[in-house]
């Protein structure tokens, strides 16, 4: 168990300062790590405080990309209601993907688009649409998403303004060609 807490905290100090630096240079300056034997997730952040499941981190030993992910929902810091969830999640695993430091050998990867796939399926579904996007359509359209849901700006129209389609027109494009 040391060896998984002492992992995911070197992933955390590599990880963060990158994070922040994209995207929230004014993100929380103390964040607090609880290994909490009563919480039943996998883990959760909010208020600067990552809370984890030892027995997830147990059974999953090599996933210490999940600080990954729940470090970026501290650099989010969106206010409630800034946006719709599968963004807020899909934005947390596109950045998984960008700065995991193992996400290989935590057998995380972002999955291949299947028929029954929607952008509003939420974390690794949309992640992938997401870096697809940023590949073919917006380099910088993560950042300016990101930027909308935290400043409390972000529409279904604010999708129109950075690509000149609709998210359900770019969702079409993608599935046509969704190689990365």
């Amino acid at each position: 168990m040391n060896r998984v807490i002492i992992a995911s905290l070197l992933a955390f100090f590599t990880v963060y300062p990158q994070e922040a630096k994209r995207f929230n240079p004014n993100t929380a300056r103390k964040v607090t790590f609880i290994i909490d034997p009563n919480y039943n997730g996998v883990a959760a952040a909010s208020n600067g405080i990552i809370r984890y499941s030892p027995l997830w981190m147990l059974r999953n030993p090599n996933d210490i990309d999940v600080v990954t992910h729940e470090a970026f929902h501290i650099v989010q810091a969106y206010e409630g209601g800034a946006g719709p969830g599968w963004l807020t999640e899909g934005i947390t695993d596109y950045v998984r993907y960008k700065y995991g430091v193992a996400n290989a050998a935590g057998n995380w990867s972002l999955p291949d688009l299947k028929p029954e796939h929607s952008y509003t399926n939420s974390y690794r579904i949309t992640g992938r649409f997401l870096a697809w996007l940023e590949n073919n359509v917006n380099a910088k359209i993560v950042d300016s998403l990101d930027a909308a849901l935290r400043s409390k700006a972000y529409t279904p129209e604010t999708w129109v303004k950075l690509t000149g389609k609709t998210v359900d027109e770019l969702w079409q494009d993608y599935t046509k060609n969704p190689k990365l």
